[in-house]
């Protein structure tokens, strides 16, 4: 993986459950860490839904190898927050593709 492409700051977000005051699970996001990353855009659409316009942009991110990611992360990158959906990794633990939806609405 060549390092120089690793020029956008990512944050990797794990989802945590936590209590309230009443007992009610509450989704909390803790930041896991922040990594250098090659930003890919993949695709973007546009739709309209229940009466307003929908925005979905596709990206994918490359970053170094790492024991602890994991698809049901979030990553945030520039202020943009996007669901991942899918990690593949690349060679023999040299890094990791991280497939992820950004939406818009």
């Amino acid at each position: 993986m060549r390092s120089g492409r690793l020029d956008r700051r990512l944050t990797l977000q794990r989802r945590t459950l936590t209590e309230n005051d009443y007992g009610e699970a509450v989704e909390t996001w803790t930041t896991l860490a922040t990594v250098w990353a090659e930003k890919i855009p993949v695709r973007g659409a546009e739709r309209y839904a229940a009466m307003q316009t929908v925005a979905e942009v596709d990206t994918r991110f490359k970053i170094r190898y790492r024991t602890d990611i994991s698809p049901l992360d979030r990553v945030v990158c520039a202020g943009t927050t996007y669901d991942v959906k899918g990690v593949l990794e690349i060679g023999r633990r040299e890094g990791w593709e991280i497939y992820a939806t950004a939406r818009a609405e």
